[in-house]
């Protein structure tokens, strides 16, 4: 099927910067843009809380609700339908224009956060958060892309950094703020608060970001597009279900597993002949994009497993009170923020990005051999110390992939190439934490077990020590001595597995970064091979 469609201009920017002299003299946004920008900001904000400010409020959202046997699926229905929608709204805004898809997007977004709001039972509020999905898989890649169609390469480390602590500053403030909005306040209201910030967004964006077209005719990939949801659903479900709600070796999860496999071989079909394919494999031809996604998959796995698994150490080896437990990550996430925003103002002064990234890669590294030192008799000082520096080499890398992505493609590939990036992101941050818990929970009992005396064994068998409980400093605290410590080393084992296999991961990481060539950031919106099509047209 064929459309008249619009596509971006060549050229259509109306920052207060002479490219040319972007070395001599400050870059600034003209004032529309920076309205723009904060309108991104905040529909980044809306989209990325969401994802941490339930946590806090689960239980007693299940108390009210029921569903504890599907307990999961709160998180993982957004998750799925985000990590669907992310491809396919960066090719259709490519195609279509971002600005519609992006007002559309903060419009879906709120609709789900009223229908979990007012959810009446556990289902309806999964419908909810499917919904949010929808919603945040539109706003958190479209957010970069518009920034890279107002704001050249050589400038926009510094804005992307600026959106990176966002993502910092919610991962952090997130469970802080549910934990406080369900005592004071009630659970619904974790999802009506996103409904002012996300009108703010709506007004901003619609008022103020207009980017002009022109018309072609296009082919839409529904092929495609169908066959990459059933893969994409397939596979991140059985991986994130996998070894939880169903065993590794489960029907249901070797069923889908095969149904993945399946539709992603149908879908690499599909692309090799489509007019207009909803992920080009074109792209991946370029080094640049091939390494920059493999680099941000390995970097997604790492930084997502730690946020997940550096609190299972602070409570339950090192013995923090859980009810500051949404403090926990704040070294991390300090340092994550502080030196993304120096790392972007570093790359728009110098113009160089790689460098920082290969250090970047190297001091997370470090940060993660600092982690598998910790033991059982491991202090706070030391875990924050290790937070500290895997935060600082997160800040330094993990926002820059994308910036080099958008360095390297033209702008009629600008939306789906930074939806790749993202795309990629996602995929990693559910392996990661699939494959950190496989980890931390195999073999678990037994370490246990194996610290504990002959006589108090039986104990583990008994229902003395749950292993569900064992995240819980009050019930540790009520075991004997010698339970309680044998509990807490066989838990610093378990996570030192689950450390040390970041290890190997941040090995490819740093291959694959190093083997990003180090092209020039562009001082201007245009790519070379868009100007010499002008020229010859």
């Amino acid at each position: 099927m064929s459309a008249s469609v619009t596509t971006p201009a060549v050229g259509t920017t109306t920052a207060t910067s002479d490219p040319a002299s972007a070395g001599a003299a400050p870059y600034r946004l003209s004032p529309e843009h920076r309205r723009v920008f904060v309108g991104l900001m905040l529909g980044m904000l809306v989209a990325s809380v969401s994802q941490t400010i339930v946590g806090p409020a689960m239980p007693r959202i299940v108390a009210e609700l029921g569903g504890i046997d599907h307990y999961s699926w709160v998180a993982t229905a957004a998750m799925l339908v985000s990590a669907c929608t992310v491809p396919v709204v960066g090719k259709l805004s490519d195609i279509f224009g971002r600005r519609g898809f992006y007002l559309a997007g903060i419009i879906v977004f709120i609709v789900g956060s009223l229908i979990c709001g007012f959810s009446q039972n556990f289902w309806m509020l999964v419908a909810g958060r499917a919904v949010q999905g929808l919603g945040m898989g539109t706003l958190m890649p479209l957010s970069q892309t518009i920034i890279g169609d107002i704001i050249p390469p050589r400038q926009r480390g510094k804005y992307q950094g600026l959106m990176g602590a966002v993502f910092g500053v919610t991962s952090v403030a997130g469970p802080l703020a549910g934990g406080v909005i369900t005592d004071h306040l009630g659970w619904r209201y974790l999802f009506f608060v996103a409904v002012p910030i996300g009108l703010v967004a709506f007004f901003v964006i619609g008022r103020f970001l207009h980017l002009e077209h022109t018309a072609r005719e296009v082919t839409i990939d529904y092929a495609g597009i169908a066959t990459l949801t059933v893969a994409l659903t397939s596979l991140l479900l059985a991986t994130s279900l996998g070894g939880t709600s169903w065993a590794w070796g489960s029907a249901e999860s070797i069923g889908l597993y095969a149904v993945g496999v399946v539709a992603l071989l149908s879908f690499i079909a599909i692309e090799r002949r489509a007019v207009e394919p909803v992920i080009p494999l074109r792209l991946f031809s370029s080094k640049v994009f091939s390494m920059a996604n493999i680099a941000a998959f390995g970097v997604s796995m790492v930084m997502f497993g730690a946020i997940i698994y550096i609190p299972v150490f602070a409570q339950g080896v090192i013995g923090v009170d859980a009810t500051n437990s949404g403090l926990i990550l704040m070294p991390l996430m300090v340092g994550f923020i502080g030196l993304g925003i120096i790392t972007g103002q570093l790359i728009t002064r110098t113009g160089r990005y790689l460098p920082f990234m290969i250090t970047g890669v190297l001091v997370m590294a470090l940060g993660i051999f600092l982690l598998t030192r910790l033991d059982h008799t491991a202090t706070q000082t030391q875990l924050t110390v290790a937070m500290t520096v895997l935060g600082l080499g997160l800040g330094m890398a993990m926002q820059q992939y994308a910036l080099v992505v958008q360095n390297d493609v033209p702008r009629r590939d600008l939306g789906v190439a930074t939806a790749t990036v993202q795309f990629f992101r996602n995929v990693g941050s559910t392996v990661g934490i699939a494959v950190f818990g496989t980890i931390m929970t195999s073999g678990l009992a037994d370490r246990i077990a194996g610290h504990l005396p002959a006589g108090a064994q039986q104990q583990m068998g008994d229902g003395g020590v749950s292993i569900g409980s064992v995240l819980d400093p009050s019930a540790l605290s009520k075991l004997p001595p010698v339970v309680a410590d044998a509990v807490r080393q066989g838990l610093a084992e378990s996570l030192h597995n689950v450390f040390l296999i970041g290890l190997p991961i941040l090995a490819v990481v740093l291959v694959a970064t190093a083997l990003i060539p180090a092209k020039p950031l562009r001082e201007t919106l245009d790519h070379p091979s868009e100007a010499v099509s002008d020229r010859a047209e």
